[in-house]
């Protein structure tokens, strides 16, 4: 249960610590004196989103601390979850709002992100805010509480799983299943292209082979000339003898002269490897010249074929490399649109099999909800007989729909507080406070399920009154035997059956507004029930009043 929460610098209230005990606990105070602060706390305790407006003017942040005690199984697995450890069986949580929007969370010390925070709050408090009753005004929220007072998770998890794969079926059938002229289009442009990629043949580095080629032919006069000339060096002629002869005569005389001196030996043995050398060169020019041969029609051969692969660049990438990888790109699609009617044939016999699969989870979630739905009109239309409205009949109304996400069920609470009226839409007929008893009616029945141990309502009384406020309050007394209550509220019927009082009042200096909080004993509730009951003044009758609803709401 919530023991202790602690608030500093958090809107009006300079700083405070509410220390809460089992049962049910109640908060009053003037319109405008701060109550919502103290929910505001709470919430932004459980991980809800803050905002830096509800740090005090001209604090650098706020800060609030809760200490949760009597933790229950779901809480101390919650935590080992996401490793964390109550020290002895204590839970303290701390979140700051800086002024600058910036926000942080921590349990027991160590940081915790918003989400988690979240997760483990939802299994310490259920907060039932003065805006909650909004929701039976919205048919679309009707089904989850339904749902949740159902337990149906089970049963909801194995017809989404079945959902989503049926969705999915879909999706990929009607990616494959394209018009059939359009596919038979796109079939032919991939056979041409491909036709036309491998008809040519293309090989690696043929282009820059081809622009080699190229260049060489339209060069092929000075090649010529350039290679005669070199031969006519190497070899001579009548009027000169050629440089591989003149070295090959100088390496002959350098050989017979290192026969008598050594030294000349190492120098002979270079000339006679050049003279090899010379020889070598001498034969691939002659080589070269007698098989240079100009063909104009080699010339138009490499022009066309480099054309071919220009156009092929332009068309499927900038390289023979990047037209071969499109290559295999569009076989793949080709092979695809040729399969497709295949697979177009199995993924439909996919698909009805998972739709009859979606269908039978689909009514055992039906079956399952409606089963729900009677035992949480029976439940309901109890609470709310003993919340003063003796004539209710309340109903769930079944609309079947296509299947969808949450299956195939679209429910909508319809009631009737007259005798002889037929039942209709909450959302149609129910007034302010007919709509508070119902949620209060609701969360009764939803608490039931998720044993919460701290259930907080914010002015769950909103539109009632007499008789009807003292069935409240006695609810309210009834579930606080068995699970922590608080309940901020504006009605003395409500108040008196408080097993701790807490009033919120506002304070004024020159320059500041303090909100405060204090626990009140039996004189101190005397005295607010006495103020809440009266009119512009307390007086001996309403102060007796108010002795008397204290002692019949404690004894």
């Amino acid at each position: 249960m919530l023991s202790e929460l602690y608030i500093k610098n958090l809107a009006v209230i300079e700083k405070t610590n509410i220390c809460f005990e089992p049962g049910l606990n109640v908060f009053t105070g003037e319109t405008g004196a701060g109550k919502s602060i103290v929910i505001d706390a709470i919430n932004a305790i459980l991980g809800q989103r803050t905002s830096k407006d509800i740090v005090r003017t001209g604090e650098d942040k706020a800060v609030i601390n809760a200490v949760f005690t009597e933790l229950d199984a779901d809480v101390l697995k919650t935590l080992d979850d996401y490793g964390y450890e109550a020290e002895d069986g204590v839970l303290m949580i701390q979140r700051e709002i800086s002024a600058d929007g910036k926000s942080s969370a921590r349990i027991c010390g160590s940081p915790v992100t918003a989400s988690v925070l979240r997760e483990v709050g939802s299994h310490l408090i259920n907060i039932h805010g003065q805006h909650d009753n909004q929701v039976l005004l919205q048919p679309e929220k009707h089904l989850s509480i339904l749902d949740a007072f159902g337990s149906v998770e089970a049963e909801k998890e194995a017809y989404y799983a079945s959902y989503r794969k049926l969705v999915q079926l879909k999706k990929e059938i009607s990616q494959i299943d394209t018009d059939e002229s359009e596919k038979e289009r796109k079939a032919d442009l991939l056979r041409y292209q491909i036709q036309e990629i491998k008809g040519a043949e293309l090989q690696p580095g043929e282009e820059e082979t081809l622009e080699n080629d190229k260049k060489a032919l339209l060069n092929y006069s000075n090649i010529l000339e350039s290679l005669q000339n070199a031969y006519a060096s190497l070899f001579g002629n009548d009027d000169m003898i050629g440089a591989a002869d003149g070295v090959s005569e100088a390496s002959d005389a350098l050989s017979e002269a290192a026969q008598y001196d050594g030294n000349i030996g190492e120098l002979s043995e270079k000339l006679t490897d050049l003279s090899y050398q010379l020889g070598d060169v001498a034969q691939e020019v002659s080589s070269l010249l007698q098989n240079m041969e100009y063909d104009p029609r080699q010339l138009d051969d490499i022009e066309e074929r480099l054309n071919l692969l220009f156009k092929l660049k332009r068309k499927y990438g900038d390289s023979v490399e990047k037209i071969q990888e499109y290559l295999a790109i569009a076989q793949e699609e080709l092979e695809g649109i040729e399969l497709s009617d295949e697979r177009l044939t199995e993924l439909k016999a996919q698909e009805q099999q998972e739709l009859m699969l979606a269908r039978e989870l689909a009514e055992q979630l039906s079956v399952r909800r409606r089963e729900a739905a009677e035992r949480l009109v029976m439940q309901i239309t109890s609470e709310l007989q003993f919340l003063d409205m003796p004539n209710v009949k309340l109903t769930v109304d079944f609309k079947k729909t296509p299947l969808r996400v949450n299956g195939k069920d679209e429910v909508e609470f319809f009631i009737s507080t007259n005798p002889g009226e037929p039942p209709k839409p909450i959302s149609k007929i129910a007034s302010g406070g007919e709509l508070s008893r119902i949620m209060l009616a609701i969360k009764n029945a939803l608490a039931d399920k998720d044993n919460v141990p701290t259930l907080i309502f914010d002015e769950v009384d909103t539109g009632i009154s007499g008789r009807a406020a003292q069935k409240v309050g006695l609810k309210l007394k009834s579930v606080a035997k068995n699970r922590q209550v608080v309940c901020v509220t504006h009605l003395a019927q409500i108040a008196a059956l408080g097993d701790n009082h807490f009033l919120i009042r506002k304070d004024f200096t020159e320059d500041k507004t303090y909100t405060n909080v204090h626990k009140l004993d039996f004189e101190g509730r005397k005295q607010e029930i006495a103020r809440i009951i009266g009119t512009d003044q307390i007086t001996d009758l309403t102060l007796k009043n108010a002795e008397e609803m204290l002692l019949q709401g404690n004894h």
